[in-house]
Formats: C-alpha cells, sequence, structure tokens
C-alpha cells in the first residue's frame, strides 16, 4: 500500500480531508453537506482512468483537485438536484412514533448495574 493510501486511511472526517490536502472550507457548508461532497469526491475518482497507474505525488493532486471541486458544486449551491443516496427515499420515512416501539419478548432484560448507570 502507498504511504498515500495509509495517510487517507487514517481520516475519520470531511474536515480530515480538507485538512490533509490543505483546502480551506466554510463549516457551515461542511456541517450540511458533507455526505454529499465526500460521496461526489469518490464518484469522481472512481470515474478517471489510470488512477492506480500514477504516483504518490500525482495521485495526491488529483485527489485534491477532486474534492475542491466536489466541494465547490455544494459551496455554490448548483449542486445538482438528484440525490445522492437516492436508496434513502425509499425507506418511507423517517419517524418512528414511541407507541409503535414495543419491547421484544425475547430482548435480555436490562441489568441492575445499567439501570444505575444510565441515572
Amino acid at each position: 500500500m502507498s504511504q498515500l493510501l495509509r495517510d487517507l486511511a487514517e481520516l475519520s472526517s470531511a474536515e480530515d480531508f480538507f485538512a490533509y490536502f490543505d483546502l480551506t472550507f466554510d463549516p457551515k457548508v461542511l456541517a450540511v453537506s458533507r455526505l454529499h461532497i465526500l460521496k461526489r469526491f469518490h464518484d469522481s475518482l472512481s470515474r478517471v482512468d489510470g488512477l492506480q497507474s500514477l504516483d504518490d505525488p500525482s495521485k495526491r493532486d488529483l485527489y485534491r483537485r477532486q474534492l475542491a471541486d466536489a466541494y465547490s458544486e455544494f459551496a455554490a449551491g448548483a449542486a445538482p438536484t438528484a440525490p445522492a443516496f437516492p436508496g434513502l427515499g425509499r425507506m418511507g420515512g423517517g419517524f418512528v412514533a414511541l407507541s409503535n416501539v414495543r419491547r421484544s419478548k425475547t430482548a435480555a432484560p436490562e441489568s441492575k448495574t445499567s439501570e444505575g448507570a444510565a441515572r
């Protein structure tokens, strides 16, 4: 594995990626669009022919440009309207009323220690 890939494997947030590639960003844009930006970044890299044959400095430059481009689409408010995660729309909403939540009969009862720790 190349050093670049080892470095990227250590990154855990969108902010980490922007810091690693020395890119400035508006925290408000990132707070709202982080998943969409990172998905756009990933998708754009997957369309690059010959990516694996590039050396680390060339890859790093390309990755930096692709992340900057993905971010700029969302920062400018010109991001496409197609959903980045189309499967989420098929879930039928995210609200579950508390009255619809029931304890499973097979669920283990809570221990006294966990009740005390939760209080």
